[in-house]
């Protein structure tokens, strides 16, 4: 890989350090590369614009509607603490005008994409690797697209060659301020009323417009609610339901997603590993890379609807942002897996934060090659 800046091109202000952890042969991965240059991980593809990285012309919307075109894709969608990788076709895009959203709704593909939130994005051509890469404001990757052997290699390339930004400008990112999580209720507020809106949810979509009625943060409605809807988990809850999953081939939803994304994944799995802090799912069509030594709370979450009782295990940061979340597989006017709530009770029993905390270590202990290598990508 050529790191020779275009003639009469200035030098991004990253570009050296880049160059310098490249001579140093840094093995990080990007996310965490970046964090060690103290800069984004925007600027890390930025500052090699026309090296390795050429920036791709807006709207984005109509670059995904293109990608079906293309064929079988691998998408990734993350947050700090978990890494949601599916392989698929990238069809069925749809695009809302007015709320400027997409969704994605193909047999392996599942995607919520608040393209409002995207503020400039990249063709990355990275150690024989093709992606598509799209960042926010503050400089934060929260989508890439990755061509894949069995891409339509042709079409890849006249896509990518149709939305390559003529005359690009270096974008600029703008510093994210730091988190903080809310440590009091809202003067006001009205626990009763707050667990009487509770107990009418119809859908576990009125669920988040109802804490934003009640002005709570996600963690805090859950410390409020009480036992009957919310059961605090040790932060090994996680990994132990998706053994379990695995053991009773149980077909579950795993959640995973950012300010900009949230990628969904459908089905059974069925190759585990743990290596260091990461618990993996290695699946053909399907991985997840979830660090549970950075959970900071574990909920089982139970919400009434039309449907019956709906129930989730989910996982948070120090920061109270949601990492990933997992329910039963089902579809809109369908119950609850019965197999689902089997498991659900047995975490419930185990790893509620009143009763013994333990982790059953089931994961195979060696995989491919080939899919440990997919993790490079993250």
């Amino acid at each position: 890989m050529s790191q020779t800046l275009p003639i009469n091109k200035a030098p991004h202000f990253a570009y050296s350090q880049y160059q310098a952890a490249v001579a140093a042969g840094s093995t990080l991965r990007a996310r965490e590369l970046a964090k060690e240059l103290n800069i984004t991980e925007g600027d890390l593809v930025a500052c090699r614009q026309d090296i390795d990285a050429w920036r791709l012309r807006a709207p984005f919307h109509l670059l995904l509607a293109e990608l079906k075109n293309v064929g079988d894709v691998m998408t990734i969608t993350r947050n700090d603490q978990a890494v949601h990788e599916t392989t698929g076709i990238y069809h069925s895009f749809q695009f809302d005008e007015e709320r400027k959203t997409g969704l994605v709704l193909s047999k392996d593909i599942d995607l919520r994409l608040f393209i409002g939130q995207w503020h400039c994005a990249f063709y990355l051509l990275e150690n024989g690797r093709h992606s598509l890469q799209f960042f926010n404001q503050h400089g934060v990757a929260v989508h890439k697209v990755y061509r894949t052997e069995a891409s339509n290699h042709d079409e890849w390339q006249r896509l990518v060659e149709a939305f390559k930004d003529t005359n690009p400008e270096l974008p600029t990112f703008i510093q994210a301020r730091p988190q903080t999580t809310p440590t009091e209720l809202p003067e006001g507020f009205d626990q009763a009323a707050f667990a009487a809106d509770w107990a009418r949810l119809n859908d576990v979509h009125e669920y988040h417009g109802m804490l934003k009625k009640h002005g709570l943060s996600r963690t805090q409605a859950l410390a409020q609610i009480g036992s009957h809807w919310a059961t605090s988990l040790t932060s090994d809850s996680l990994a132990h339901a998706l053994t379990q999953a695995e053991a009773k081939n149980a077909e579950i939803m795993v959640f995973v997603g950012n300010a900009g994304a949230i990628q969904i994944y459908s089905g059974g799995v069925h190759k585990l590993l743990i290596q260091g802090p990461w618990f993996n799912v290695l699946d053909p069509k399907f991985n997840l890379h979830l660090r549970v030594d950075q959970i900071a709370e574990a909920w089982v979450i139970e919400r009434p609807s039309r449907d019956g009782l709906i129930t989730s295990i989910e996982a948070f940061n120090a920061n109270g942002d949601s990492i990933v979340t997992l329910f039963g597989k089902r579809k809109p006017g369908q119950p609850e897996l019965p197999l689902w709530r089997e498991i659900v009770s047995a975490v419930k029993e185990s790893h509620s934060l009143k009763s013994s905390h333990f982790i059953e270590k089931r994961p195979h202990a060696q995989q491919s090659k080939q899919r440990q290598e997919t993790s490079n990508a993250l």
